[in-house]
């Protein structure tokens, strides 16, 4: 196999993410725990990263009155319930993201544990899911998408993949294809509209999604992402709500279109190379 075809192999992306042992029940249920307390911590992420604050000083507080929250009014999911969605001191409204967000993070890691059982590959995809929820959300609440959580994908591709010279090669590939091929749209949308049509984020995030995902898993990625984005668009065009000169989050689509690669990616991937496969 040429060098060039094993950067397209299904085991250039998804290579490491082989199963470990199978998880019984009760660490599907601690992952799933464990999930909403790091759901509760992107929480405070998703609040404090697009405004270049800490996160992880002051302690969690409510963003209306300031009053700090006791542990029991911290608990996930149950302190929404109990506190009737509002804040025990000024009695503002508790937005519904935060309940929301847990359960994503509780959702993640339980998926993560029942799918890649128990091993590195678990504790990989679990990371990899709350990098995306939180890149998601920002991306679709703020329009932009902060570098730290680009960097950190990237670093945390190389991570993964074990610091060896193959994976260091399919890091390094994946994240020079989506520079090039994002950055290449952007430049030539630039060029032909006099408008930008993707920021330097989506750019930086696409190398860190390509790092971790290998080069195959980045071009599933971005079609997915494309092709969510274009009926997306679309769609609010046909309702009224957008023109062709409205800017869509396309890095909450590089995020979910991401997920969807992590999940099923090595399945649909042997079915497209299948597909440009030349018939005898």
């Amino acid at each position: 196999m040429s060098l060039w075809q094993s950067l397209w192999s299904v085991e250039a992306g998804w290579g490491w993410l082989a199963p470990g042992a199978p998880a019984p029940p009760s660490m599907i249920a601690l992952g799933a725990a464990l999930g909403l307390c790091l759901g509760s911590f992107l929480n405070v992420v998703i609040h404090r990263l697009p405004h270049d604050q800490s996160i992880v000083w002051p302690a969690s507080r409510c963003p209306a009155c300031g009053h700090a929250l006791s542990a029991w009014e911290n608990i996930p999911l149950f302190s929404f319930v109990f506190l009737l969605a509002r804040c025990r001191s000024c009695r503002a409204p508790i937005p519904w993201r935060y309940p929301l967000i847990e359960a994503l993070g509780g959702a993640a890691l339980a998926l993560a544990v029942w799918r890649c059982g128990l091993g590195p590959a678990a504790l990989g995809a679990s990371a990899f899911a709350l990098f995306l929820i939180a890149v998601a959300w920002i991306d679709a609440e703020h329009r932009v998408i902060p570098d730290e959580l680009s960097a950190g994908l990237f670093a945390f591709g190389l991570w993964c993949r074990g610091w060896s010279a193959t994976g260091v090669l399919d890091a390094v590939a994946g994240a020079a294809a989506g520079v090039i091929v994002l950055g290449g749209l952007a430049w030539t949308y630039r060029r032909v509209r006099g408008i930008d049509g993707l920021g330097g984020g989506d750019v930086k995030l696409a190398a860190g999604l390509g790092a971790f995902l290998g080069l195959p898993g980045l071009v599933l990625t971005l079609m997915l992402a494309s092709a969510a984005g274009s009926v997306a668009g679309l769609a609010l065009i046909a309702r009224g709500k957008a023109d062709g000169q409205t800017a869509l989050p396309f890095g909450t689509f590089l995020a979910g279109a991401a997920a969807a690669a992590l999940v099923l990616g090595p399945t649909w991937w042997r079915a497209y190379l299948t597909l440009l496969a030349p018939t005898p």
